[in-house]
């Protein structure tokens, strides 16, 4: 009881610690250097797993390379015996946590170095148990000399390239393989977004080819694990063993590790061709006998980007003090959250009927010949360089930087965005819109392809058919292609949408 206490006490004291020296770190350092403590029970209840997962009675050689202030190794502590720990390990970069937890740790076996892991000889095959919530640092904060460094050394300890956009959770992934001993156990707290997004692509080979994938653990994206951090989470476990040709890799979904909402068995011959893990364990595996997708029908685009939204979308009331010409504005949506219909209806000019219609600044002639013609929008342009927008990013490799994209009005559009959390149930909304109004990337504009077009161009009511078609898709089957942030943000782009199967239109156009 005695041993049991201290490790309570000791606990306690690192909590104060962690958030004592969280407290002296502002926002956004801890994020450039992905800083993103596990809490207590998150940490329990990994370590609680992997004890079922080791073989029972092995002594426990453990590591985690991304240490912290050692939330896994007190959680090692309290879950297997003092008898069984036969050595344990820990990486930590940063003084600021490394050096408070060198003194708590000082009187355990623990061996922490102050030291960057991605800089280190591994110990070959050394530790079987390795538990890590390694650095969420995404691509862009690292640094181009680092990130081609860091790409060839985990590329040399596992045998897998991964891409330039991943973060340098992936690569500690990588690098760790080296270090782990022939059947050991991994389990890694990471980002689920590797399994939906391109550059996770390599991940899921690493997984499937250079180890033996166990389990998968995605965390309901409305149950944040981390207060400070929007990260929809998973739980990787594998072993260090050379995969057999077919075998059941589990999928679970939503509560805990021990007591899921779902669990799925999920052939690892299907998960080499899905290139979108996040549908398990929630939806079903694909037959091979699928419906059209909706890119059969529609081409599919991100609505526009502007560069500024605030200087160049103005209401017709800006444009009217201002004495603007008119005509170099066209229509367009409002953001989804100040649009509540699913409609928009038409003026007989084609205007959307909004309580507050938006319009676009979109103009191809020189600024010579406004200054000439058009002196007003001339002095607005003059306006839009002093506050800088003509050098953002978009507007200097436009010509003129006050050109917009050339993106049509879509008869149907369907939001970008969107939580499952709302009280409809479905995070995105398709919106039938009768007016010519464009629309900005908050929104996807569905264009019909041709075979499609003919039909609307023959019956005029049938685009009102394909819409209601649309909206009567169940919003797990979206989700199933989409992606997901913690607290229940869900994104979907063009080629997902495109991806969505749609049953019910193949039937509308027979």
């Amino acid at each position: 009881m005695k041993a049991v206490h201290q490790v309570l006490n000791r606990e306690q004291q690192r909590l104060d610690f962690q958030g004592a020296l969280d407290a002296l770190k502002t926002q956004d350092e801890r994020n450039r250097m992905g800083q993103f403590a596990t809490p207590t029970a998150l940490a329990l209840e990994i370590l609680s797993f992997a004890e079922k997962i080791v073989p029972h009675g092995e002594q426990i050689r453990f590591l985690d390379p991304g240490f912290g202030t050692g939330a896994f190794y007190s959680a090692l502590l309290r879950t297997f015996p003092a008898s069984r720990i036969a050595a344990a390990a820990g990486f930590e970069v940063d003084p600021h946590y490394a050096g408070p937890a060198l003194e708590l740790w000082a009187d355990t076996e623990l061996d922490l170095h102050m030291a960057d892991f991605t800089r280190q000889q591994p110990l070959e095959g050394v530790f079987n148990l390795l538990i890590c919530n390694p650095p969420y640092v995404r691509h862009h904060h690292i640094v181009n000399g680092e990130k081609a460094r860091i790409q060839a050394a985990s590329a040399r300890a596992c045998g897998v390239q991964f891409s330039g956009l991943a973060g340098l959770y992936c690569h500690f992934l990588g690098l760790s393989h080296a270090w782990m001993v022939e059947g050991g156990v991994a389990g890694w707290l990471i980002p689920g977004e590797f399994m939906a997004v391109n550059y996770g692509g390599a991940v899921k080979r690493y997984l499937l080819d250079k180890v033996r994938l166990l389990h998968i653990h995605r965390f309901d994206p409305d149950e944040v694990q981390f207060d400070d951090c929007l990260v929809s989470s998973a739980v990787v476990w594998f072993r260090k063993e050379a995969p057999p040709a077919d075998y059941n890799v589990q999928f679970t979904f939503g509560g805990t590790l021990s007591n899921p909402k779902i669990c799925r068995m999920v052939p690892a011959s299907v998960l080499r061709v899905e290139p979108k893990w996040t549908r398990f364990a929630q939806a079903q595996v694909h037959t091979g006998q699928e419906a059209p997708p909706l890119s059969d029908f529609f081409t599919i685009k991100r609505g526009l980007a502007t560069g500024d939204n605030s200087y160049f979308i103005l209401t017709a009331s800006q444009i009217s003090v201002r004495k603007l010409p008119f005509q170099f504005f066209k229509p367009i949506l409002p953001s989804p959250r100040y649009l509540p219909q699913t409609e928009v209806m038409s003026d007989e000019n084609g205007n959307p009927i909004l309580n507050y219609p938006l319009y676009l600044l979109d103009c191809n002639i020189s600024e010579i010949a406004l200054k000439n013609h058009y002196p007003a929008l001339w002095s607005y342009l003059q306006e839009g360089r002093e506050r800088g927008v003509a050098k953002r990013y978009l507007c200097q490799h436009r010509s003129p930087w006050y050109s917009q994209e050339n993106r049509p009005a879509a008869p149907i559009v369907c939001t970008y965005l969107g939580r499952s959390n709302l009280k409809s149930g479905r995070p995105f909304r398709f919106i039938l819109n009768h007016s010519r109004a464009t629309v900005t990337n908050v929104y996807l504009a569905l264009y019909p392809k041709p075979n499609l077009a003919r039909v609307f161009a023959k019956d005029p009511s049938a685009v009102r058919k394909i819409w209601e078609t649309l909206n009567r898709i169940q919003p797990q089957t979206m989700l199933a292609e989409g992606r997901v942030y913690g607290g229940g943000l869900h994104k979907l782009e063009p080629r997902e949408l495109a991806n969505v199967p749609v049953p019910e239109l193949a039937g509308l156009l027979c």
